[in-house]
């Protein structure tokens, strides 16, 4: 009797039962899909103040910010010497009213004018100043890393840096010299000098004297009178200036630091302003001159730049073309001192705003 089929499965369930366990044993491959790398996180946002403190901390922004703070700075630490020093230089030759020392001539000045007369000029001065000394630092550092430094941070020959300061010197002068022979004017009409006559009750202003230099003495080029001198002077000037202080900088520094200390760099702002003022300083004295050459009753009447020289070296000797130095040279050392000064701290402060630390390089 065949069996039945129940029984022919039963009689094969142990081997099914058998195979089964043997195959749940065998290693099963699954096919996974890789996953999927993590999103890139978002770009942060930058905020207007961002993009500002960007922009400021880049090492050219950032000294032409600090320079014109360091012109303002400078300028109003000195007004009563730097008006002083113009009075000095525009006397011509038998002119006494500033014939003078300069203790006296300070105490003459505040008397008849008191605080206004020290100040007197300055605030046309620093508006002035401020775009000037900023377009020379900002100029200086520019031309420095675009066409003297072979890689960042190198270091400049002595006649790099002079060639790099003059250049600078004369952008900002051709860009400011308007306001600065406006400067001269507001300076001395209210000064006591006999030949002007009577002070007016009320005097005019920078804009004002703008606009009476232009309609009354010969349009646009009346506002440039005197730049050949100015920029003669300048020129050199400014080089010699970075130039001085550079070095003596450098000199000062002891070895391990960075960075000399603030009194280290007062001596060296000290030192490459008088050096440079006292090689150039004839210059200014012609610059004064001719910003002042139409002014009335002032005794002279320049035709040229050698004819001026002619007449000041006949009528005033030599020492014509050094009036008013020794209040100069009395301004130069706090001016410069206290101008290099407030310009690298306020430089480095701008260049730590951004975003990583630049080199800081002179």
């Amino acid at each position: 009797m065949s069996a039945t089929q129940p029984d022919m499965l039963k009689a094969s369930s142990p081997a099914t039962a058998e195979t089964a366990a043997a195959a749940s044993q065998l290693p099963t491959t699954v096919t996974t899909t890789p996953p999927l790398p993590p999103p890139p996180p978002a770009a942060e946002k930058l905020t207007t103040a961002d993009h500002l403190r960007n922009t400021v901390s880049q090492p050219v922004v950032a000294a032409f910010c600090a320079g014109g703070v360091a012109g303002a700075v400078s300028r109003t630490v000195v007004s009563p010497l730097e008006r002083l020093k113009i009075l000095f230089q525009v006397q011509s030759a038998g002119r006494e009213a500033y014939n003078l020392s300069v203790g006296k001539a300070l105490v003459k000045m505040w008397k008849e004018e008191g605080w206004r007369g020290f100040m007197r000029g300055n605030g046309t001065n620093c508006i002035r100043i401020v775009p000037y000394s900023a377009v020379q630092f900002g100029s200086y550092n520019f031309y420095k890393r675009n066409f003297f430094e072979r890689y960042q941070g190198d270091s400049l020959t002595p006649l790099a840096r002079l060639t790099c300061g003059g250049m600078a010197g004369i952008t900002s002068v051709t860009f400011t010299y308007p306001l600065d022979i406006v400067r001269t004017r507001l300076s001395i009409q209210s000064a006591s000098f006999a030949e002007l006559g009577a002070r007016p009750q009320k005097l005019p202003g920078m804009w004002q004297t703008l606009g009476m230099m232009y309609k009354n003495e010969g349009g646009f080029t009346a506002l440039y009178r005197g730049i050949v001198p100015t920029v003669a002077g300048v020129a050199p000037y400014v080089g010699l200036n970075f130039m001085t202080y550079e070095f003596v900088r450098q000199y000062l520094t002891l070895d391990g630091e960075q960075n000399p200390s603030a009194v280290r760099k007062l001596v060296a702002g000290a030192v490459s302003g008088a050096v440079a003022q006292t090689c150039t300083y004839p210059f200014d004295v012609l610059r004064r001159r001719f910003q002042i050459n139409t002014m009335s009753g002032m005794g002279y009447q320049y035709k040229s730049l050698p004819d001026a020289v002619r007449v000041i070296i006949a009528q005033e000797g030599i020492k014509g073309l050094y009036k008013g130095i020794v209040p100069n040279l009395l301004k130069v050392a706090p001016s410069m001192a206290s101008s290099w000064l407030s310009f690298e701290i306020c430089r480095d402060f701008l260049i730590t705003l951004g975003p990583k630390e630049e080199p800081l390089l002179q």
